[in-house]
This record gives structure tokens, sequence and C-alpha cells, in this order.
């Protein structure tokens, strides 16, 4: 495998900084700035794979589904995965090739339209959870959970549709993705964590309605590419422990042990650092070497030692 090989996993707020900013321009802007930084880091001499969230891209395709229903077919949760990795991919394409020309960088990315294995026995899909798409009422809701649909009302704003999210088992494009890395291609890979398939008896992949954490997708990437890196980027620059309290304090580096002892104490927000964090633990425990977590302007920094909280084993 080529030397110094990062997992690069994008946030939310690579794509869509706020709620006034949603529209494919603003994507493209937001998406331009963090090739930006992940540029630097490849100019110093990582081979990077970039992964992506999706959850609000996917949102925006099965609202457009819901309000055609009556002109087109609906669109599956899997084919929903497939199209924003392409999408994105894409944007984070032209972002890189336009930045690698501005710095003379002689490099090419290119997306891979990654399927990750999941169990057909996983738990999660007794527990449906992860809620996507609009919320509707109750009399739309109720005619929907006629589908085999689950919704679930959402603190006082509506019924939401809630499916499983169960773990990554195996990156089926892994061998595509290292041939790549090898070659010295920027790779952007299992965006959203990657589109949910199961085998059937005959061992053939069946695309199914999941979301896969993407952290967990990159945690488990990084441990099956032999990556020297899992960095998990997101809102904030270090993790804190108590953190929106006056008691905040910042961590430039936790052990696996010490993550564990903080996750007990309920320093970190599900659905937010909770994944990131328990993401990090997973490479680590696996035989990954170090992770990072840091905002997307502070990459090159943190990658010298000068911010960013590390975590080792």
């Amino acid at each position: 495998m080529a030397d110094k090989v990062a997992i690069v996993a994008v946030g939310g707020n690579a794509l869509i900084k706020d709620k006034n900013n949603k529209t494919i321009a603003d994507q493209y802007e937001a998406a331009s700035n963090t090739m930006g930084h992940i540029a630097s880091m490849i100019q110093d001499g990582w081979n990077v794979v970039v992964t992506h969230g999706n959850g609000p891209q996917v949102g925006f395709i099965l609202r457009r589904s819901e309000l055609s229903a009556h002109e087109l077919h609906p669109v599956s949760l899997d084919y929903c995965g497939a199209d924003t990795q392409g999408s994105i991919g894409y944007m984070f394409q032209r972002a890189l090739r336009n930045e690698f020309k501005k710095r003379g960088m002689d490099k090419v990315a290119s997306t891979v339209v990654t399927q990750v294995r999941v169990s057909a026995d996983d738990p999660a899909f007794q527990n449906p959870a992860k809620p996507i798409g609009s919320f509707l009422d109750e009399e739309a809701a109720k005619e929907r959970m006629k589908e085999g649909k689950t919704f679930v009302e959402d603190s006082g704003r509506g019924w939401r549709q809630v499916v499983p999210s169960p773990l990554p088992e195996e990156i089926v494009e892994k061998r595509a993705i290292e041939s790549l890395i090898k070659a010295g291609v920027v790779v952007i890979a299992t965006g959203g964590g990657g589109i949910p398939v199961v085998e059937d008896e005959n061992g053939d992949l069946q695309g199914i309605e999941a979301v896969i954490d993407k952290d967990f997708a990159s945690s488990l990437l990084a441990n099956e590419i032999d990556a020297d890196l899992l960095l998990i980027s997101t809102a904030v620059e270090k993790i804190a422990l108590n953190f929106n309290t006056p008691d905040e304090k910042y961590l430039d580096e936790m052990t696996v042990a010490e993550a564990e002892q903080y996750i007990e104490e309920g320093h970190f927000a599900p659905g937010s650092m909770l994944p990131k964090v328990k993401a990090c633990i997973k490479f680590l425990e696996n035989g990954g070497k170090k992770a990072l977590v840091t905002d997307p302007p502070n990459i090159p920094r943190a990658l010298k030692g000068e911010t960013g909280t590390w975590i080792v084993p």
C-alpha cells in the first residue's frame, strides 16, 4: 500500500453550512472550501480517501419523490444513496481538480460508488431508529405505513420515517479503492456510509432500506485498507468535555481508555460527537495507529500537531 494513507471523513458542514445555504451552488462552494484544506494535506504527501455524509441530500431526493408521486416511480433508499454518491462525488472531484490545477499539482480524483455489506441479522432491523425524509401529518404517515414503512411522531413536529442503521461489515469495492490509491488517485468513496446491501441465500447482493453511519463505515474502510490515519472532520476544532457549559474543556489528546471513560460519563452527544468518538475507538481497537478529530480549516495545522484532538491506543 502507498505511504501515509488517510481516510478523511467530512461531515455535513462540508456541504451545507446552514439552513439558508442549501442550493447546489451553495453546496459546491462549501465543498470547494473543504477540498482546498484537503488539497493542502495531499500536497504535504498524504494519500487521501475522502468519505462524506449525505443525510440532507437523501432527504431532498425523498422529498422530490414524494412531490412527484402521481407522475413518477418512487426512489428506494439504496438508490438515493447511489444518487448522492455520484452527485457529491462530482462536486468533490471538480473542486479538487480545480484546486490541483491552481496549485500546479499533478493529481486526479475519482469517485467509487461504494456498496457496504451489512448483516441481515443485525438487531437494528428489529428497531428502526434513524429518521429520514420530510415531516408528514398523521394521516399521510399512516397511509405510508400501509406500504410497510415505519413512521414515528417526532417531538410535536410531525411524523417522520425511521429506518434501521445496521453496522457495516464489509466494503464491497475495497480492492478497487486500494488499486486507485496505489495508482496515486485521490479517492472519494463510501459516501453516506455506503449503499447498504445484504447477501441473499445465493450470495448475491440485494439493496435494502437502511442507513449506515458514515463514521463507522469510514472506520471500517480505514481498517480494511490499513490506513495510517482516520481523520474525522466536523464542525469543531477540538473535542470538548462538558461541551457548551461553563466547565467546557478542550482535549488535545485522549487514549481509547480515556475516551471510553468519557463516553461512560456522558460527555458526547448521540447523533453528534458520540458516533465520531466511537468510530475512532473502533479503528484503533482493530489495529489502527491514530485518529484525529478537527474542523476542515484546521486540518493542515492539526496534522502538524498544533490543534485538533488526537485519539491514540
